[in-house]
């Protein structure tokens, strides 16, 4: 008779698992700014989160490590509020929340970057700064204040060290990494405290991949909190302070990035797939049994 292997026990809710903040010190409640437990979501006969326990602390990068199909891209949809759970709690700030629309999670502070960044090539680097949050004048319904949005722009650009020469210019004729930066500033100015980043890294050779790098390390010491979702190791190592990884619907490992290496992670990677294949679970991508959400 054939035995299944046992699967790799989920994260656990309590106590904070292998949780540290940023400056290698135990984490504490109070550190902690976003956390799910035993999240679960279905489509039809797939079951795309199976009891999900995750953590994100105060200023943290935490980067999401899974195969296709493993659940990443679900959970992101969850977070920024764009599908609902099946069941599972989230809490922001240590206050349960339930998002009904990607609104709601946007007025909770999480915003979201997609792959695609959802620029408008043909608008200014301002005006996609203001995109669908135009600032209009006063008293002049619907004429927008244009010198205001520039100031504005100028300066929030200015702080998180993000140089663009001309605000006028069309993004489309922004290099990649400038473009990128300009998304996630966009999802920062109004006071986010989460940012979910899907592929920032990708297609960006040495010197924009440099200056997305430095502008979430900029980010990270002013008090963001970041999920990153790449399928690069070396980018998650350059960017995150800890890993997650996801399998079959759960996180099966939590570590930090200064407690392991590339190859160790390669290797954690290949026996959580061997040990799917022996126990026969071919996971479906259930991602893609859903629409993808909304940019703006």
């Amino acid at each position: 008779m054939s035995t299944t292997p046992e699967e790799p026990a989920p994260t656990p809710a309590e106590p904070l698992p292998g949780a540290a903040a940023t400056d290698g010190h135990p984490a504490t409640p109070d550190d902690v700014i976003l956390r799910v437990e035993q999240i679960f979501k279905r489509f039809g006969a797939v079951e795309a989160l199976r009891g999900v326990d995750m953590h994100l602390n105060r200023g943290e990068v935490l980067g999401l490590v899974g195969d296709n199909g493993a659940g990443k891209s679900t959970l992101v949809k969850i977070l920024c509020g764009f599908q609902r759970p099946d069941a599972g709690r989230i809490f922001v700030e240590a206050r349960e929340v339930n998002f009904h629309s990607v609104k709601d999670a946007r007025a909770a502070g999480i915003e979201t970057v997609y792959q695609d960044l959802a620029l408008v090539p043909q608008l200014t680097v301002y005006e996609n700064l203001f995109l669908n949050r135009e600032i209009t004048g006063l008293g002049r319904v619907g004429v927008l204040s244009r010198r205001r949005m520039r100031s504005l722009a100028r300066r929030y650009l200015d702080d998180i060290k993000v140089h663009v020469p001309d605000l006028n210019a069309e993004v489309e004729m922004l290099s990649g990494g400038q473009r990128q930066a300009i998304a996630v500033a966009r999802a920062t100015r109004l006071n986010a405290k989460i940012l979910l980043l899907d592929e920032p890294l990708a297609a960006m050779g040495a010197k924009e991949s440099a200056l997305i790098m430095d502008l979430v390390k900029d980010l990270s010491a002013k008090g963001v909190s970041m999920i990153v979702i790449d399928h690069n190791y070396a980018h998650l190592f350059a960017l995150c302070d800890r890993l997650n990884i996801i399998q079959q619907g759960k996180v099966t490992v939590d570590i930090r990035v200064a407690e392991t290496s590339i190859e160790e992670l390669t290797e954690l990677m290949v026996t959580a797939f061997r040990r799917q294949l022996l126990a026969g679970h071919a996971q479906l991508d259930a991602d893609r049994l859903a629409p993808s959400p909304p940019h703006l």
